[in-house]
């Protein structure tokens, strides 16, 4: 996030998209709502009626895939109605021009016909973003898991540099992450083409700056995205798999290949806190233990690093991440992973990440510290950007909406989405095995509309099934005005009813993310057996 989860609550406007924040981020949909109450404008746009737009001012719903066309035709209208901040334009941004040019292809009525948001209501959400003293946008992953994910997300920056809505508090650009910790991987070089930091591995100096420390040669070259593994294991390049914290078996799309994929491997090895549906497929499961477990520190959605304490011992064989880690690695031989205390690990991640370092353990003992912090005298920063960018100006870049890699036809008439539930968490490896949550949401469903239903001979709660180019489910159906018609929702969460069995491969070119929002499906009815 460019700014801090409490700043939300001063926010004039918040503008919600890809975003089930209530059931997903329920804390930060709390400030969000503390905002609306104070008087903040409230405007969520989103393919489904989530439980946030039910408290929005403006709710709109777009078509799936087309965030770009609507993102642009806000612009448009801004720079019509000479809404756009030119102050930060003039002093703090470049390309400008070229946008201009790019956004005179979205007049309000061709965003009408392609994203289906009325030309009335573009208007009111672009005067009230646009007027607002101080506005955020909140997205999460019905963003970035497009084909165009990037492209949805430079489209964002876009909004906010032309109002002026970033570099300041309570404004900004803020994707919320899917699990906790998420950011902390990342800032930790838990991506393929960096080390902590968001150092690049292709640096000569930074290179060799942890190989000193690391006392290991490492290579220049980036590594591989998770779809890029799973493609270098058909092709026979990647034999042996590590996969810790993680499930595949049930996050990833097309899961029938991930299966088939995973089962060619020579070693496939799995660290996790519960045997997972990926741990069955495993020659070797690590047990690692829980957050109440072990110590450390997590970095939070806003960049907040806090500290984690250890509630009770590790159960049975299990033992911390780290424990696990640095045993493999000795027994691999390398004797620098010997570490006294968790506090060490922390010492040198600090010490080897600049924008960590001014952060201790003592410094975060009772309130976390955001970073960049560079210094033992740097507060932290709880929004980013205020006097300029770090590449000094920030740009903007022209973006032209593309359609989803698949489209609805004949053959697969309905759109598929999916996301999550309030009562299960990720792919069900620890809320799966909560009595209580499995009481509230037992099993998966496929959200209809009642028209679409009743053009089916559908009925509430009859199992269905549904069918991509990729695979077939069964499912129960649940009828709900929440989806428009010709569209369908499942929570992917349930192993039983995966919706991974039916999304498609295809990724965004420069993230690699797969297109998990978007693909076409038909629904059949089950024929009844004879007796």
């Amino acid at each position: 996030m460019t700014n801090s989860i409490p700043e939300l609550e001063e926010s004039d406007c918040i503008l919600v998209t890809g975003s089930n924040t209530t059931e997903a981020h329920p804390l930060v949909a709390s400030r969000i709502l503390r905002a609306k109450q104070k008087g903040a404008t409230l405007i969520v746009i989103d393919p489904r009626r989530t439980q946030i737009a039910r408290y929005a001012d403006i709710f709109v719903r777009q078509k799936l895939g087309t965030d770009v066309a609507w993102i642009n035709g806000l612009m448009h209208i801004i720079l019509k109605e000479g809404w756009e901040n030119k102050e930060f334009i003039s002093k703090r941004t470049e390309g400008i021009e070229e946008l201009k040019k790019e956004l005179e292809n979205y007049p309000p009525e061709k965003v009408e016909e392609i994203t289906g948001i009325s030309r009335a209501d573009l208007r009111r959400i672009a005067e009230a973003y646009a007027k607002a003293k101080n506005a955020s946008i909140i997205y999460a992953m019905g963003i970035t898991q497009h084909i165009t994910g990037t492209d949805n997300v430079i489209s964002l920056a876009n909004l906010a540099m032309l109002t002026g809505n970033i570099g300041k508090a309570s404004s900004g650009v803020n994707p919320l992450r899917g699990q906790n910790n998420v950011q902390g991987a990342c800032d930790m070089g838990g991506l393929p083409d960096v080390y902590p930091g968001y150092q690049s591995v292709t640096n000569e100096t930074i290179a060799k700056k942890f190989e000193e420390s690391w006392n290991a040669k490492l290579s220049r070259k980036p590594g591989l995205t998770i779809m890029e593994m799973f493609q270098s294991i058909e092709e026979g390049k990647v034999k042996a798999m590590y996969i810790m914290g993680e499930n595949p078996m049930v996050s990833d799309p097309d899961l029938k290949h991930v299966e088939h994929t995973l089962k060619k491997l020579e070693l496939l090895v799995v660290q996790d806190i519960f045997l997972t549906e990926t741990a069955k497929l495993a020659h070797i499961v690590l047990p690692g233990v829980s957050f109440a477990e072990k110590e450390g520190t997590f970095t939070s959605t806003d960049r907040r690093v806090q500290r984690v304490r250890k509630a009770i011992e590790p159960l049975g064989e299990a033992k911390a991440d780290h424990e696990i880690i640095c045993k493999i690695a000795k027994r691999m031989g390398n004797d620098s992973f010997n570490y006294d205390s968790e506090e060490k690990i922390f010492e040198e991640m600090t010490r080897l990440t600049p924008i960590y370092h001014g952060i201790t353990y003592e410094r975060i003992e009772k309130d976390g510290i955001q970073w960049p912090c560079t210094n033992s005298e740097d507060p932290g920063t709880p929004f980013l950007h205020k006097d300029q960018f770090s590449k000094g100006k920030g740009t903007f870049f022209p973006i032209p909406y593309r359609e989803p890699a698949e489209i609805v036809d004949e053959e697969f008439p309905f759109w598929l989405t999916t996301g999550r539930i309030g009562f299960q968490y990720h792919s069900r490896t620890m809320s799966g095995v909560s009595p209580s949550l499995q009481k509230e949401a037992k099993e998966g469903y496929v959200e209809m509309n009642p028209f679409d239903a009743i053009q089916l001979g559908i009925e509430e709660g009859e199992k269905v099934k549904v069918i991509s180019r990729r695979g077939t489910i069964e499912i129960k159906t649940k009828l709900s005005f929440n989806v428009g018609r010709n569209m369908v929702f499942i929570p992917f969460h349930y192993f039983e009813s995966a919706a991974n069995v039916l999304t498609n491969t295809a990724v965004d070119p420069i993230s690699k993310i797969p297109e998990f929002k978007v693909c076409a499906v038909r629904l059949e009815k089950i024929e009844e057996e004879n007796p």
